[in-house]
């Protein structure tokens, strides 16, 4: 009896600080489970030979030796960087979107949801769409190099234009979620600081920068955030509209890490697990400096 009296009692006591590790606890179980145990994995097999089905052969660091003299590797890690350079425009983008989606005018909500339209559809919709956009024979694209009386250009068979002709087709999609994401934060936005900017004169840009855009530091966070991660793991669309073509020019590391692990081209699960780490530790190193930057800025700005 006193036990369970002490033990009610403790409950009352702690309630407020325990009560939301009991909430967290399937998240937190569910995200080592599938993400963090994971993670550790990888870099165990990256360190094996192995092809998915045998036995397993420990070699060390060889699969990360081999990585400095494979030049698709190379080729994917470049254009990886140039879709962390390019995708980073689905940012202000959307911010720009969504400040002029953030008026009270007649017709805005259909408007709002033609620009939202781009994200709920899947990302094979969009890779196929943008496919026949880019067709030299029939595409839109090609209309229009005829319309002006050019040559009609090849895009996705070129090797000089294929990353950025995919990449393109990812913001399409990227900058509607990153619209979305400030719609919320502007509805967030303090009147009354806007209100204080206008009094002290500030207006357009002054505005923008000195009263809006600190009031959407969560929203930008998790832009960036979600667009570097979306960046550093596109695969579906150059599964789809190029499966790595032409001649392997527009690959990225995770489809390079597909190619070489899983497809008929390889079952390397240990070098395709070496792919994966060095992908995984880009990520950290991105967003780690990002997270960096925030934190000062907050400390700065106390």
């Amino acid at each position: 009896m006193a036990d369970s009296i002490a033990g009610k009692s403790y409950w009352h006591q702690n309630q407020r600080r325990i009560a939301p590790w009991i909430f967290l606890a399937p998240g937190v179980f569910m995200f080592a489970v599938y993400v963090i145990i994971p993670i550790f994995q990888s870099m165990e097999i990256s360190l094996y030979d192995w092809d998915g089905i045998g036995e397993k052969t420990f070699i060390g660091i060889e699969n990360y030796i081999e990585l400095l003299d494979d030049e698709a590797f190379y080729t994917s890690l470049i254009n990886n960087l140039l879709w962390l350079l390019f995708y980073m425009l689905a940012v202000p983008a959307g911010l720009f979107m969504s400040l002029f989606l953030n008026q009270t005018v007649f017709g805005i909500r259909l408007v709002k949801s033609l620009f939202f339209f781009p994200f709920v559809i899947s990302q094979v919709v969009v890779g196929l769409v943008f496919a026949w956009f880019y067709d030299p024979t029939f595409g839109l694209l090609a209309l229009i190099f005829k319309t002006f009386g050019f040559q009609p250009l090849a895009v996705l068979a070129d090797e000089r234009y294929v990353t950025y002709g995919i990449i393109f087709a990812g913001l399409w999609p990227q900058t509607a979620y990153c619209m979305i994401l400030y719609l919320t934060g502007l509805n967030a936005v303090d009147p009354e600081q806007i209100e204080a900017g206008r009094l002290d004169g500030a207006k357009g840009w002054r505005m923008l920068w000195h009263v809006v855009l600190p009031q959407l530091r969560p929203a930008t966070f998790i832009a960036v955030v979600v667009t570097v991660i979306g960046a550093l793991r596109s695969f579906d669309l150059v599964s789809i509209m190029t499966d790595g073509g032409p001649y392997g020019s527009s690959r990225v590391l995770a489809y390079y890490m597909y190619e070489q692990a899983l497809s008929e081209y390889g079952f390397r699960m240990g070098y395709g697990a070496a792919i994966a780490v060095v992908l995984f530790v880009i990520m950290m190193v991105y967003i780690s400096g990002f997270l960096w930057s925030m934190y000062r800025q907050e400390r700065e700005g106390r």
